[in-house]
């Protein structure tokens, strides 16, 4: 358990990291997502020794991967490594090495390797019209892999506003009848909106996961409380002065 707490933190100091600004990471977490500064140590236990790394599949539909490059991408402290270290990606179309019928295949590995143990990450919409038909990957439409996929994972998570809720693409007239997943499938879904949502928010929904060893609270609309029970109104230092 140290060795693996030494090579995570040496990773993170030559990515010019610092212990310390990995620690005030975890503290803002911690207070993102609700929880008491007793869990700070807690949290920066779930990156740097991970007890498990659950298999992710992660799916996209009608898309532009614009989620999936805002989380990559985001610097400081590199919350794709953060991602990395403590999930296993086991299918992502973006940054796997397969492409094809391998990719396909990995796919259907994957899920029957890990059936109702995985986490199931969805990015873009599903289009539903003529069984789905507008929208296809190889001979299998959007619809046919979500609906084989989704049910069997233990959890769904949606990132971003196309997956979420439809997006751009369920748009009037919206001919392809796009949808977002739980719409799309009538399951319960962990919906992250955006375009692209916050990449804390949903690492928060990932370390409460694997903190708690369940989902967070959602509202109505199936999205955390943590990160969307309030509107940046009700935050605003001015807002007593004008009411």
């Amino acid at each position: 358990m140290e060795k693996q707490k030494k090579a995570f933190y040496e990773k993170l100091e030559k990515k010019g990291i610092s212990r310390r600004d990995f620690m005030r990471y975890c503290t803002f977490l911690t207070a993102t997502m609700g929880l008491s500064s007793s869990f700070i140590p807690k949290i920066a236990e779930v990156f740097a020794s991970p007890r498990q790394r659950p298999p992710v599949i992660w799916l996209h539909f009608a898309e532009c991967t614009g989620c999936s490059e805002g989380l990559l991408r985001s610097t400081y402290p590199y919350p794709d490594d953060l991602i990395l270290d403590i999930l296993s990606i086991e299918y992502h179309e973006t940054i796997m090495a397969a492409a094809g019928q391998q990719a396909e295949d990995n796919l259907h590995a994957a899920v029957k390797k890990y059936n109702e143990k995985f986490i199931c990450v969805v990015e873009g919409a599903i289009a539903t019209k003529y069984n789905g038909v507008y929208g296809k990957i190889g001979d299998r439409t959007f619809l046919e892999i979500a609906k084989d996929v989704c049910p069997k994972a233990a959890a769904t998570i949606c990132i971003g506003t196309c997956s979420s809720y439809g997006g751009v693409q369920a748009a009037k007239p919206n001919p392809g009848g796009y949808k977002g997943v739980g719409d799309a499938l009538g399951i319960k879904t962990v919906n992250i909106p955006g375009c692209p949502p916050n990449p804390v928010n949903f690492v928060g929904t990932v370390v409460n996961y694997l903190l708690l060893g369940k989902l967070p609270a959602l509202d109505e609309l199936g999205r955390p409380l943590f990160a969307y029970g309030k509107t940046i109104h009700d935050q605003c230092p001015r807002r007593s002065h004008f009411e």
